[in-house]
């Protein structure tokens, strides 16, 4: 025989929010709802008998800047108050500095353990809930996270039933027989709108969404950085979602059938999340989705799980790092929120999935442009990510791999990513740190800007080759390359017998200046491990405006038309840079070269001395 019926139950613990609020004792742990779940309502009661209050310790994961709970623990007269936030960032806001010191380090992860074991106990919990349904159970809606185990864990929980609150599946529910006091208050949910556009963003984007292939599983971290890198995807197919915070920037792509969930491997259909921050719009979206779940932090951000899913793709900002690819990370004010963040626990777990990449997006610069966000060493910061689990990163200037990168390899591959007005600082002090060898000498090319349209993928059977300039990091493919060479075609390409190539030998072709001097490269493999397959550059004649053209072709890739894409595309980056045309040297007895340059859409003129002979085309004169 049931002995008492929900309903009948949810009445009796019905209560103001004054009521609620004078439940809590001086000296309670209090945990209060994150971001934008916070129950509003029962904060500002909170603050307002705040003089009933002593040595009240205030638990928090994340909160905006403009919530009433940062509000009120960033006011003098806070007395009652401390506020335990849960943040693993490198550097805060002012309004947050004061109360640094309580600031708890922690993988969010973790959080969920930490309340569940009562290492930390909640003696009260302040959570905001949607209305129950027909069997009692009310759901967390936007704020899941570490919410659940707070609650689940709390001596007392009192609960803003708000009709607002969406209701979102998945692992997100509360019953009403684990919910002590009932506290009913109907006001508008906190949201945040678009993120500040950074041109430096737009960029980020598109080298980014050159590293995501079909079928990927996403993860995106919040800022303006994460909603451009959205907008470059529009062309892609079957992407999945596995993220802390879901945004306005998904929907998009979830309209437009970009985003389907179909090729995760877990959860298969189900957008996976376990908070939202946004718009009404995306409130509104979410409510009785079934193609949406929210989960708790333990398990959205469990790197086992994160790394079980197909073609992981974390994508995280960066605000700092240095030439070691050591990481500094915190949400900007301009984003509007701060505190923990999972950063280390995807960067580590897409690491581990299968055809998986971790990515980190840095602006070069501060917004005022005064300020490189790339250092020699992280001095004054806190580490976030180790160098040692960094392998992506991305700038407005360029897309590195520092995974299994030596010191100086990485020294070099962080500043081609560097705005240029720093790059000459960072290269001395690189140096002077002995993190580049002294043998190394400042060249004007360190100031060159990766020409991005010039880069381009292509399939050739069931490989996938990429055409791209050259860059500073190839250094060593590079004499790789020609040591891979046959003998004669090395007679072809240097016109002497050659059995080394020291750094020298090479260093016209990764020091280039993308304008006088351009070296592309065709490459097979992952990015920062490819194989160097084919080489073609131009080097400008400043005397005639003529770019003198060579080229190279590991043996088991001839007669594939590398050559010919290679060259097409250094003509059309010769005429973009206002030269005049291209000119070859070669044997009269290499036929291939002959009938590759003849591939041009210009009339070639010949002309023959001994065993060589000139190719010459002019740009103005079309066939």
């Amino acid at each position: 025989m049931i002995d008492k019926y929900w309903p009948d139950d949810y009445l009796v613990k019905r209560r103001s929010s004054q009521e609620a609020i004078a439940r809590i004792k001086p000296g309670q742990r209090v945990f209060i709802g994150t971001s934008c779940g916070e129950p509003q309502h029962l904060v500002k009661e909170l603050a307002a008998q705040s003089g009933n209050f002593t040595d009240i310790e205030v638990v928090r994961l994340l909160s905006l800047e403009t919530a009433p709970l940062t509000l009120m623990a960033n006011e003098k007269s806070s007395n009652a108050f401390t506020v335990r936030s849960f943040y693993s960032g490198s550097g805060i806001s002012r309004a947050l500095a004061g109360n640094r010191r309580f600031f708890t380090p922690i993988n969010l992860s973790a959080v969920p353990r930490l309340f569940m074991s009562h290492q930390i106990p909640i003696h009260v919990a302040l959570i905001q809930v949607s209305p129950p349904d027909d069997f009692g159970w009310m759901s967390l809606g936007i704020s899941v996270d570490v919410t659940l185990s707070a609650a689940l864990s709390a001596d007392l929980v009192i609960a803003q039933v708000n009709p607002r609150m969406p209701r979102v599946l998945g692992r997100s529910f509360i019953h009403v027989d684990d919910v002590d006091v009932v506290v009913e208050h109907e006001e508008d949910l906190l949201t945040v709108g678009d993120m500040v556009e950074l041109e430096a963003g737009k960029m980020i984007g598109r080298f980014v969404a050159r590293l995501i292939e079909d079928g990927s599983t996403l993860q995106l971290g919040l800022g303006a950085t994460p909603q451009a890198t959205l907008l470059a995807m529009e062309d892609k197919n079957d992407l999945g979602v596995h993220t802390e915070f879901l945004t306005d920037g998904l929907l998009g792509l979830i309209s437009r059938g970009v985003i389907t969930n179909r090729k995760k491997g877990v959860n298969e259909g189900k957008l996976v999340a376990s908070s939202a921050i946004g718009t009404a719009n995306l409130y509104e979206y979410l409510h009785d989705n079934p193609a949406i779940e929210f989960h708790p932090s333990d398990y959205v951000n469990s790197p086992m799980v994160i790394a079980s899913h197909n073609k992981m793709v974390s994508l995280n900002v960066a605000t700092v790092m240095d030439l070691t690819g050591q990481v500094a990370v915190d949400a900007l004010p301009h984003n509007h929120y701060s505190g923990v963040t999972g950063v280390l626990d995807f960067v580590r777990g897409a690491a581990q999935s299968p055809g998986g990449k971790s990515v980190l997006m840095i602006v070069s610069t501060t917004r005022d442009g005064t300020l490189s966000r790339i250092v020699p060493t992280l001095e004054d910061k806190a580490v976030v990510v180790p160098r040692s689990d960094v392998y992506y990163v991305v700038s407005e200037f360029g897309v590195v791999n520092l995974f299994g990168k030596s010191l100086q390899e990485r020294a070099m591959a962080m500043i081609s990513l560097a705005h240029p007005d720093f790059r000459d600082e960072l290269f001395v002090r690189a140096k002077e740190l002995g993190l580049i060898g002294q043998h190394r000498t400042l060249k004007e090319s360190i100031q060159a800007v990766y020409p991005l349209k010039y880069e381009e993928s292509i399939r050739m059977g069931d490989q996938k080759i990429t055409i791209r300039p050259a860059k500073p990091v190839d250094e060593r493919r590079l004499q790789e390359h020609f040591y891979n060479l046959d003998k004669n075609d090395i007679l072809s390409r240097f016109f002497h017998k050659k059995t080394s190539f020291i750094r020298d030998d090479v260093a016209s072709m990764f020091q280039i200046d993308y304008t006088k001097e351009m070296t592309m490269v065709a490459t097979v493999g992952e990015l920062g491990f490819g194989r160097i397959i084919a080489v073609g550059g131009y080097v400008l004649d400043e005397r005639r405006n003529l770019a003198e053209v060579a080229f190279s072709v590991t043996l088991e890739w001839k007669r594939r038309g590398l050559s010919k894409c290679i060259l097409h595309k250094l003509a059309e980056a010769a005429r973009d840079n206002g030269i005049e045309g291209l000119v070859a040297y070669t044997s009269i007895n290499n036929k291939p070269m002959i009938g590759l340059f003849k591939t041009l859409p210009y009339k070639v003129k010949m002309s023959a001395e001994d065993d060589m002979v000139d190719l010459v085309c002019r740009f103005d004169e079309p066939l």
